[in-house]
This record gives structure tokens, sequence and C-alpha cells, in this order.
């Protein structure tokens, strides 16, 4: 994905409407990985780069009332409709880039990336921010609702060596952004890696 924000922001709030419709039943998948995520009642978890929000009752859900859920997105139409949705009640919505939270330094407890890592438009860096915002020993859980070969094969293409969420590239990448990989799963119905902030 481009550098450009403005690119990203056509992209995805072109589709923000019909978002949903279009996957309509990843909810299960969502919320399983919500729950391998490993949260708990009373902690502060980011979504970044929420879209929909279909991550954002499920986050609520782990972490109670007495818990912190916030929603960030680059793409007002992506905000718009996790707010149609009835997602906004889950969760505080923040219209910002993920690669400049304004969130102070420990502040969180987990961070929860759906088809985020794509996107980001340099992976080590954008890593090492959501890294800052995450205390020592905070978690990371980065997860899409079908596996790799499955989504180069929606996609049209191959799946090469040099993929960024293949175990052997992924792992390398989250270290030198102040992760540990502590989890790899890549299956036909789901990714997800989960990864621990180093002390």
């Amino acid at each position: 994905m481009s550098e450009d924000h403005t690119h990203v922001r056509e992209f995805f709030g072109a589709r923000a409407a019909d978002w949903d419709r279009k996957f309509p039943d990843d909810g299960p998948a969502f919320a399983r990985a919500v729950t391998e995520s490993g949260l708990r009642p009373g902690e502060r978890v980011l979504d970044a780069g929420c879209g929909t929000g279909r991550a954002l009752p499920a986050l609520r859900a782990a972490v109670g009332p007495s818990g912190t859920v916030i929603g960030a997105d680059l793409t007002p139409q992506m905000l718009a409709a996790a707010r149609e949705a009835g997602r906004g009640e889950a969760a505080a919505l923040l219209l910002t880039d993920v690669a400049r939270l304004p969130l102070r330094d420990g502040v969180l407890d987990a961070v929860f990336a759906a088809g985020l890592i794509a996107h980001l438009p340099d992976p080590e860096s954008n890593l090492t921010e959501l890294a800052r915002v995450v205390r020592p020993g905070g978690r990371l859980a980065l997860f899409h609702p079908v596996g790799r070969a499955a989504l180069a094969a929606r996609q049209g293409r191959e799946l090469t060596p040099d993929d960024l969420r293949a175990a052997h590239n992924l792992g390398p990448l989250l270290s030198a952004a102040g992760w540990e990989m502590t989890s790899y799963t890549d299956e036909d119905d789901r990714f997800l890696a989960l990864a621990a902030r180093r002390r």
C-alpha cells in the first residue's frame, strides 16, 4: 500500500459502505482471535486499523466494562460505518494514523490488528510505534480471517517467499520492532501471529 494517505483513504473509503456485506461470515474468526489474544478484564486494548470495527464488540467483551477499547483508523468512512453498525458503543473511535499514535508510552496492555500489516508503509517503524504504546510484557495480535495462501488466491496472486507475513520474515521483523513472536498460525481459514512486547 502506498505511503500516500490520500490513496489509502480513497481505497478504503470507497469500500467502507459495503465492507461488512462483502465479508459477512468473518465474525466468528474475529471472536476466536480475540479470545486467543489473551485479553483480561480491565485491560486497555487498541484495535489498530479497526476499519468497520468488526473486532470491537469481542474486544469489549474480553476486557469488560472496566477495560478500555480504542478503535483507530485512518479512513473516516470506515469509522462512520463502525458507528452505523453500532460498534462505536464498544469503543472510543479515533481518526488517526497508527504510525503516529496520539497515545503515551506504555499506556496499553495489548494491540489487536486485523489485516493491518500489509498496509503499513514502513512495517518495522510502524510496528515499533505500536510497541511504544504497549507496556513491557504487553501483547500484539496480527490477525487475518483467512490464511496467506487463501488471501493470495482471493487476490489472484502467487504466494511468494518474500511475503511479509511468512514466519521466516515476520519473526525477525517483529524482533527488530521490539516484539517477540510467541505463536504463529497460518491456516486456510485464519492467520494469527501473537507477540509479546520485550521487557
